[in-house]
This record gives structure tokens, sequence and C-alpha cells, in this order.
């Protein structure tokens, strides 16, 4: 597996990759890599010549600082992960690389990154947009793959790649979830014993919730069982319960309202912010 620190090198490198007619899937990160991780790069391998994974915990994303400070790093492990996984090679920039200057650019997806996660996490999707945008150009991949866990993040991306014409297909591949349900996230590592045990009411009130909706029960009504849930674990605090139409993020009243209704949640245990959802189909 090849290592890239910086993006001339890595250019350089692609380009004869590319000239030989092969194509490269890509599987951005921000590394504390995880099983989610894994078949990301599993996907890409089954569809790519090549495959590469980025590793940068990108500032421009993170509206509060601490949780920024607080992110895991763990660079050698996920390195040695990448290896046995058999992909075939990593960039993992410096921040002094990926941003020379302070950036100016500022993304708005309109009521895409107005709700939900952007709305708790202003300027959130601006600074995604920014970073990704960034690799797409760095790398020119064939297919960029991303985490049905962040589907917010797969539909603002998706939506960028849309209107700037990137020549490159942007795949979500299903959320891999631990034994008692709780989905597979690099901030799971940030959790205590105890509220790793207790995150795993997330899953249980979305399972609930999507019960709960295609049997008719009011969304409103829905929302007040999921809290109920949720809080009922003293380390959990609800920060939002919705449903939306997964497409274009218009939240629903009702699940026979817009297209393929998607339920999401975000909730701290303890202050730790977890988010996770599950498609009502």
């Amino acid at each position: 597996m090849k290592i890239f620190k910086e993006i001339a090198i890595l250019k350089t490198f692609l380009d004869e990759i590319k000239g030989a007619g092969n194509s490269i899937g890509l599987v951005p990160t921000m590394g504390a890599l995880h099983k989610g991780h894994i078949s990301l790069i599993e996907a890409s391998r089954a569809q790519n010549a090549f495959t590469l994974t980025t590793i940068y915990v990108n500032p421009a994303q993170f509206n509060n600082p601490l949780d920024l400070q607080k992110y895991p790093r763990t660079l050698e492990r996920d390195l040695k992960i990448l290896e046995e996984s058999g992909c075939d090679a990593v960039f993992c920039p410096s921040d002094q690389e990926m941003y020379e200057e302070q950036p100016l650019l500022k993304f708005d997806f309109g009521h895409l990154d107005k709700v939900m996660e952007g709305k708790f996490r202003p300027g959130h999707f601006s600074g995604v947009a920014l970073v990704v945008g960034k690799l797409f150009n760095i790398v020119g991949p064939t297919i960029a793959y991303f985490g049905q866990k962040d589907w917010q993040q797969v539909t603002v991306i998706r939506r960028m790649v849309d209107e700037l014409k990137f020549n490159l297909l942007v795949l979500s591949v299903p959320i891999v979830r631990d034994t008692d349900g709780l989905a597979m996230s690099s901030r799971n590592l940030r959790l205590t014993q105890e509220e790793r045990v207790q995150a795993a009411v997330l899953y249980r009130a979305l399972s609930m919730a999507k019960e709960s909706l295609k049997s008719g029960q009011g969304l409103e009504f829905v929302r007040m069982e999921v809290k109920a849930l949720v809080e009922g674990q003293p380390a959990m605090k609800l920060e939002y319960f919705e449903l939306a139409d997964s497409q274009n993020l218009t939240p629903l009243s009702n699940v026979k309202d817009g297209g393929r209704p998607i339920m999401c949640i975000a909730a701290f245990a303890g202050d730790v912010r977890l988010i996770d959802n599950m498609f009502l189909d």
C-alpha cells in the first residue's frame, strides 16, 4: 500500500493509473477507522481497479472547536487496517497541504443544509463540501463511496456533484452496526463503557419509531415516544428526531408524503454526539 502526503506527488501517481485505463474508487474518511469504513473499501475494491482512501480531520467542518480537538486520531492503527483491507493507497495530508490559506469559499445548499445536522451544526456542510470538492479535484475518482449513516452528507455531496458537474458517481453504502444495533462511528471511541451500552438505545428508538409510523401513529406522538425511550437512559439526551424525504430532505409530517421516507436521529451520550438513520421501507 502506497502512502501519500503531498497533493502534487499523488496527482502524478494517479495520472499514471488513469492513463492505463483503470477506474479509481475514492473512500474519504477522517480516520479512526472501523468496520463501516472497511465496508466502503470492500465496495470500492469490488467495482474499481484501484482504491484510494483519504484520512484527514477537516477543521472546516467543525463548528465546535472542542469537538475538533477531541476527535479521535489513530493514524498508525488506521494505516495497518487499510493495508490489511487491501486498500491500494492512502492520502493523509497535513492542514497546510489542504489549506495553504484560511479558506474564503462558502457553500449554501438551500434547505438541504438548514435542517437536521445543518440546523444544529451551522457551517458544517459548507466545510464538508469544501474538503470533498478539493478531494474530487485532486483525485478525479470514478466513484466516491460514503456511508449511509451520514445520509444528509450524502445528499449534499450528490447535489454538489450535480451542480458543479463533477464527472463521477457518488454511492452510499449501508450502515454497519454492532451486535446491539449501534451504528459504527469513529466517535464511539470516545464513549465510556456505560455510555456505549446506553447509546444502543438509538437503534431501538428507530426500530420502534418505524413500527409506530408504519402502523399509522402520528409523527408528534412517535417523536414523544422516541424522546421518552432515548432519555430513559441516564447518559442520553435527544437532540432531534425527524422524518424526511430521503431524496431531497424535505421534512415529512407522515409516511405517505413525499418520496422514500427516512428517519434521522441525533443524540448526546454524555458529551459525545451521535447520529443514525433508518429507511421506512
